[in-house]
């Protein structure tokens, strides 16, 4: 071998991780950065290739960005490929971590592979030469230093990952490129600011699934619009994307990327990241990681959709319907109407007889003939029930709401309301046990279960206990007045609830952000589940209490 004339493949390699490293030096006192570059390793081999007199450049094969702690490069296969043709039979590196970081296939490469195909291997700065290495440097040298470069890699991989779960911990974007409807903040590439391009589109895709369209009825209504799918978008603003798939020419919207867009919280505001999580610094696979371990930061950029609509679309989303193939058209209760019995979905169908048109819902279960009953109601009696039985829920609603305002002038913080309210509830209950006590405990000195000393004892604690309870419930009380002065329910809400006072007819917008499920039953009768009955509750409690009060109140004067 020592006669022969080499044809050289000159490899050069740099990572984002080895031009990151500004801070370390070689033994020449230069920076790593600056002495790993292309163009650094390129002037090093081509000098060394100039002065041997038994080697000749055949190509140089660039990686400029890629890790070296796996062997899935473009143009180092590239190498291996002219290898196996017969082209190249010596590879010379700048050094082992150019070639690689990882010590089992480095060693592979350089111990076994190469040898087989009868190919010379150089690392410059580390002085190996395969042709004139001993069985010391081959056996010993090669592979600690090789484990050292794994080592580094790990290490990196350590640091790198330590540093990305700050980041995400401080609400900061991470992700290379920004979620589609953002872009990347200009002074701070770790902040999303709206798109308003991209942002409309997100809006008119919940519109779209609201107003009761399946969500592959919306990835046609894009693409037939000839809208550009997220990764067409980003590719046209001059990104340089490139998607986890390929092989089409021109990337389309899909149901997919159109559910992923439905069911994304940092449409609302939210930094959601540390979905996945790597198998290892070696291999690129990433494994799902659960929802309970995704890092979410509130509040960290604009909203594009409001948190009711992004409700409203979860709740659709898991009763996904088609589009009928025949109208074209969106049934105005899809995703809504259930068998009030098996709770199934009622299905939509059309009899037409003699030139007039007969729509009804039927239970799905009894239509694939697998049990239950028709439940059958025709479209037109339904909306009518539906719409009068909305009305007067939101009428009540407003009246309540209407009555609490003109009497404390103030609105209310709902959620903390009802726990207050069951707190007070609870106390109440409590507070009536230890009365109860003290009520039988002088039963027990009658009976001379207990002795005078042991009553007196515990009468005076649960009396002290009964005192304690009830200053407990003045405490909640004062929350709740103190809550009425700062809150209320949310402007949109009650926009909405207003509006659908003042409708003559119920609309698909108002019917989702008013329903959240309509459940049929025999002989046409239903039974609506409304989103708010909770606040509802809360309002005619308040309500009734400001009433009792004031009546208290009222006695009390009359009386003094």
């Amino acid at each position: 071998m020592k006669n022969k004339h080499f044809l050289a493949a000159m490899y050069l390699r740099l990572s984002r991780d080895d031009s990151d490293v500004g801070d370390v030096t070689d033994k020449k006192g230069c920076l790593k950065s600056e002495s790993n570059s292309i163009g650094n390793q390129r002037e090093l081999i081509k000098a060394y290739i100039q002065e041997q007199q038994d080697i000749e450049l055949y190509d140089i094969y660039v990686d400029d960005g890629f890790s070296g702690s796996n062997f899935d490069r473009p143009e180092f296969k590239r190498m291996i490929s002219d290898i196996n043709a017969g082209e190249v039979n010596c590879v010379i590196v700048k050094d082992l971590s150019r070639f690689g970081r990882d010590y089992i296939e480095t060693g592979r490469y350089i111990q076994k592979i190469f040898p087989a195909l009868s190919v010379r291997f150089i690392a410059l700065t580390d002085h190996y030469d395969s042709l004139k290495a001993d069985a010391g440097e081959s056996g010993i040298v090669l592979p600690v230093k090789n484990f050292i470069n794994d080592s580094y890699c790990r290490d990196i991989s350590t640091k790198v990952k330590s540093q990305f779960e700050v980041k995400r911990r401080k609400g900061e974007c991470i992700a290379p490129f920004a979620l589609y409807g953002y872009r990347k903040a200009e002074n701070n590439r770790n902040k999303l600011v709206v798109d308003e391009y991209a942002a409309g589109i997100v809006r008119r895709i919940f519109m779209w699934k609201i107003n009761g369209c399946a969500i592959s009825a919306i990835a046609e209504k894009l693409n037939g619009l000839g809208i550009l799918s997220p990764k067409e978008y980003k590719k046209f603003t001059g990104s340089n994307y490139k998607g986890g798939f390929s092989g089409a020419a021109k990337s389309m919207w899909s149901s997919a990327t159109v559910k992923r867009i439905l069911t994304n919280e940092m449409y609302l505001g939210h930094m959601v990241q540390g979905k996945t999580n790597k198998i290892n610094y070696k291999l690129k696979k990433s494994v799902q990681k659960p929802k309970e371990e995704w890092i979410k930061v509130n509040n960290t950029h604009e909203a594009i959709i409001s948190e009711d609509d992004f409700r409203i679309v979860q709740n659709l989303i898991k009763t996904d319907v088609r589009v009928s193939p025949v109208s074209k058209k969106n049934s105005f209760f899809s995703g809504l109407i259930f068998c009030g019995d098996c709770r199934e979905q009622m299905i939509r169908r059309v009899n037409c007889y003699k030139n007039t048109q007969r729509v009804y819902y039927i239970c799905s279960t009894k239509n694939r003939a697998e049990g239950c009953t028709r439940h059958s109601i025709q479209e037109e009696q339904l909306i009518e029930l539906v719409a009068e039985t909305v009305r007067k829920y939101v009428n009540c609603f407003m009246d309540e709401e209407r009555v609490f305002e003109k009497a404390l002038g103030l609105k209310i913080q709902f959620e903390s309301l009802e726990r207050c309210n069951a707190e007070i509830v609870r106390l109440r209950a409590e507070q009536s046990r230890y009365y109860s006590l003290c009520s039988g405990l002088y039963e027990d000195l009658k009976e001379k279960i207990i002795t005078q000393e042991e009553y007196e004892r515990l009468y005076g604690e649960f009396k002290r206990r009964a005192a304690e309870l009830e200053e407990a419930q003045k405490k909640q009380e004062f929350m709740i007045k103190e809550m009425v002065k700062n809150s209320v329910i949310s402007a949109g809400r009650l926009s909405a609830m207003r509006e659908c006072c003042e409708l003559k007819e119920v609309d698909r917008r108002t019917l989702c952000s008013m329903v959240r499920e309509i459940s049929v039953f025999e002989n046409r009768r239903i039974e609506i589940e409304f989103y708010y009955t909770d606040k509802y509750r809360v309002l005619t409690e308040e309500n009734k209490n400001i009433g009792d009060r004031k009546a208290k109140q009222s006695r009390a004067e009359r009386s003094a």
